[in-house]
């Protein structure tokens, strides 16, 4: 099941379990349990510190990774293969007694809560967000007695997954009733359940710049910054901005194929050379400028202070604003293909957009849908020829042009869609099961029209060369601003260069 060299690289992790472990494995004579039994088998071959046993859990196939006579807390039901391998050798890894590379001061937070949570994810194997909410789910068991987590792999568990109408994941679970959806970090999760932590920010001392945003952008500008020897913080909602759901990146320079996730592990890790002040979790509301320091105000009620900052909020998916979207986002409305397109497998979608994201959609959903009709608001394509040429010589795609979508339909999940021919003013109805939005960003800025920092007719914030906005010592960077393109590399420039403009301020002061 496993390839030599998928092998050759788990062996060198088992070494460094520091216990004893034990995969307590619910198994029948079905083919997925022989799957389980045949996956876990060759892993305990490959090490004496291994052992299987069979029991009955609440779901078949599914393990617990134990210490002999103990309970984690983590479970597997499924395979975890794919984007979710790695979450498996860190729980196994941190049963063992492997400490988590997690701050003390989450770790302290963790401990102190008391309830007894029970949470259950709902993953495909193709999500490359849904291991971060599985790993952070497996630490916080691992690290409280009260807490308990199970990774559901949806392949597998396919009644399940449609008897709680689950059409997007990552989905987590808590106590039977459904809890979070979407890509979630440890802190996001802690605050969710424990509440957020006031006291590390009333301490905190004056930034001399600080970092709204952890994409590209935001990261580049904090490494600039903390290699001035200045005190740097980034507070972001979450590190890695949209970067994390690209899956395929093939323009970075030097770099001839990364993902996004991959990429921006690399880049937090490159941050976290330097001594910079990560405050994830965080939701930024209001920015002031007061005499000579700028204070920002976080949803949590905290207020930090800095001589300069640094706004790199980037990007989120731009809506269709129709009726509909809103009641079926996640029971059929989804933003990604790569995460969501495995529940479609056999079915009809929509890709909603035609230029190179919309493109790139349609092809991957076309070796899982039964059909994808392409649904493009423009007289012609936008994408790239190469991709249109692909489009054209796969029989299960239509492209319908001048299409203007006019409602989504559907009971309990999405059941089809009603465009509108420009060209013509009639009306089409298709009945599907899922509608895939790739038409475009738009800059995470809504919570600064009330701010003097001036913004464009498109919402983003306007810089000069050197990255500073209208209000002397905020500055810029990414795709937020009215940079004239929106690309990974060139939000790495502008992070720079915003970080060298607020420093330059600085020292002028």
């Amino acid at each position: 099941m496993l390839d030599t060299e998928i092998k050759k690289q788990l062996a060198q992790y088992l070494q460094l379990l520091e216990s004893d472990i034990v995969f307590k494995a619910s198994l029948d004579s079905s083919e997925n349990s022989v799957k389980v039994r045949e996956f876990l088998t060759e892993i305990v071959e490959m090490s004496e510190r291994l052992s299987l046993e069979e029991t009955s859990l609440e779901r078949t196939p599914s393990f617990e990774i134990n210490k002999p006579g103990e309970i984690s807390g983590v479970a597997f039901a499924g395979l975890p293969l794919g984007h979710e391998f790695t979450s498996f050798i860190l729980a196994l890894l941190q049963v063992s007694g492997r400490a988590p590379k997690v701050d003390d001061s989450v770790i302290k937070r963790i401990k102190t809560i008391k309830e007894n949570l029970k949470f259950v994810t709902y993953v495909s194997l193709t999500c490359h967000n849904c291991p971060d909410v599985v790993q952070a789910l497996n630490i916080m068991s691992v690290t409280n007695p009260n807490i308990s987590h199970t990774m559901v792999e949806g392949g597998m568990f396919q009644d399940e997954v449609n008897a709680n109408g689950i059409m997007a994941v990552p989905t987590v679970f808590l106590n039977g009733e459904e809890f979070a959806g979407g890509r979630m970090s440890i802190e996001e999760l802690v605050d969710k359940v424990a509440g957020f932590d006031t006291e590390e920010f009333a301490s905190k001392e004056t930034f001399d710049t600080l970092v709204i945003g952890g994409g590209p952008a935001g990261a580049s500008a904090a490494i600039y910054s903390a290699r001035k020897g200045i005190k740097t913080g980034i507070v972001a909602e979450k590190f890695g901005g949209q970067v994390v759901e690209t899956v395929g990146i093939e323009n970075m320079i030097g770099t001839i194929y990364t993902e996004g996730p991959q990429l921006m592990s690399s880049v937090e890790s490159h941050v976290n050379e330097y001594e910079v002040d990560i405050m994830k979790g965080q939701k930024v509301t209001d920015v002031k400028k007061e005499d000579d320091l700028i204070k920002v105000e976080l949803e949590s009620g905290a207020t930090l202070e800095t001589k300069s900052l640094i706004i790199s909020t980037g990007a989120h998916w731009r809506n269709m604003n129709v009726p509909g979207e809103e009641e079926f986002r996640n029971k059929g409305v989804t933003y990604c293909p790569h995460c969501d397109g495995p529940f479609y497998a056999g079915k009809n979608v929509a890709v909603i957009g035609g230029g190179n994201s919309g493109a790139e959609a349609a092809i991957d959903l076309s070796g899982i849908a039964k059909h994808v009709y392409i649904l493009e608001f423009a007289p012609e394509m936008r994408a790239d020829q190469v991709l249109q040429d692909r489009i054209a010589n796969t029989d299960n795609i239509s492209v319908t042009l001048n299409a203007a979508t006019k409602v989504i339909k559907g009971s309990d999940a999405v059941e089809s869609i009603v465009y509108v021919d420009r060209a013509t003013n009639e009306e089409h109805e298709i009945a599907l099961e899922g509608i895939f939005v790739q038409i475009g960003l738009l800059p995470n800025t809504a919570w600064l029209k009330n701010t003097a920092v001036e913004l464009n007719e498109r919402g983003e914030v306007i810089v000069d060369k050197h990255g500073q906005t209208n209000v002397p010592g905020i500055f810029a960077a990414g795709d937020c601003t009215d940079s004239a393109y929106k690309q990974i590399i060139i939000s790495m420039g502008s992070g720079a260069t915003a970080a060298l403009g607020a420093f330059d301020y600085q020292i002028r002061q």
